[in-house]
């Protein structure tokens, strides 16, 4: 058995979940290995027949518990993030959903990090690339180009979050990583630390084209740009040589995203040439998600959720001024002196 990373024994690994059915056996051994690795936090928003499964299967294994259950417009993945960090004083929490696949260099590698920094976002690939991973992945090489993609999974150290984050809204990662940075906490974008991530199915990943694009409600500069898109190719589509030059445009975005942060062995070339037809969707998906904003929000797990995310200064006035009865659990002991890098 793998001895943990010295810095993962002042540290959890929270994952929250909601499925229909049971594990089929995969994540309990994701799990089984994870676990001989740092501690282990499921929060499992499960139906009761499927809840009482993973207990048998995980409770030797992990902490497994049931969250509260969501209130109309909140979001429940958020909602079971913050209980887990309620059920624990970890100076170190790593989250991730339940598609994210680290092994013991990448997570040595995130605790390591947040040594130096409040915050983490490494990079996701997904693994295996059917056609619509290939399309998604696109999207991340753009991403990436323009700053940094945001995963499904943070590196978070527990003292840059002593309030919380709000739980009602879609975009539930940026919601998080901009309280951190309203709190004056560190980021570190770690472009080069690649995470595995398995695809969703080809049904999820086009139910998911407009939510994705609803998230650009929280980034006024993006959204005006995503929704110049339409216009724009209209425009082109008049002339081949147009389409043919902004084409080569996106795939060029996507390449210099590729080639950064060595990039390049992470992502096959194939990627970019999904990019042209990534632009096209969310050309028309960011007016589809503007529909459904002036219709009082996107529907998401059986709720409706108008925000996106909130501004910084938002958080500032409304989060960070919390009560004492209504913030987290300080960290049970301060992080030990050279921990692994």
């Amino acid at each position: 058995m793998t001895a943990r990373p010295s810095a993962s024994d002042h540290a959890v690994y929270l994952l929250p979940l909601r499925w229909e059915h049971p594990d089929d056996g995969e994540v309990t051994r994701y799990l089984s290995r994870l676990s001989r690795w740092i501690e282990v936090v499921v929060v499992d928003g499960s139906p009761d027949h499927v809840f009482s499964r993973h207990r048998a299967l995980w409770g030797g294994l992990v902490t497994h518990l049931a969250p509260r259950s969501p209130l109309p417009g909140e979001n429940g993945k958020a909602v079971a993030v913050m209980e887990g960090l309620r059920a624990t004083t970890a100076p170190l929490v790593v989250i991730a959903d339940d598609d994210v696949r680290y092994d013991e260099a990448g997570l040595r590698r995130i605790l390591g990090l947040l040594q130096d920094a409040d915050l983490v976002r490494p990079q996701n690939t997904f693994h295996p690339l059917p056609w619509h991973a290939r399309w998604d992945t696109a999207r991340a090489l753009v991403n990436r180009a323009g700053g940094g993609d945001y995963p499904g999974t943070l590196g978070l150290r527990r003292r840059a979050l002593p309030c919380g984050y709000d739980t009602h809204v879609l975009f539930e990662n940026l919601e998080l990583v901009r309280t951190v940075r309203a709190a004056g906490g560190r980021e570190h974008r770690a472009l080069d630390l690649f995470v595995a991530r398995h695809p969703p199915t080809t049904e999820r990943f086009l139910s998911q084209r407009v939510r994705q694009a609803y998230d650009s409600q929280a980034q006024p500069a993006r959204l005006a740009v995503e929704l110049a898109l339409l216009p724009v190719l209209a425009w082109a589509a008049r002339r081949p040589s147009r389409m043919v030059a902004l084409s080569a445009l996106a795939a060029l975005v996507a390449e210099r995203g590729r080639a950064r942060a060595g990039g390049r062995r992470e992502f096959p070339g194939a990627c970019v040439l999904f990019t042209p037809a990534w632009v096209v969707e969310r050309a028309v998906c960011s007016w589809g998600a503007v529909a459904h904003r002036l219709a009082g929000g996107i529907r998401y797990s059986g709720s409706r959720l108008r925000c996106a995310a909130h501004s910084e200064r938002w958080i500032r006035e409304h989060v960070l001024t919390r009560p004492a009865e209504r913030r987290l659990p300080e960290a049970a002991e301060p992080l030990p002196q050279g921990a692994a890098r």
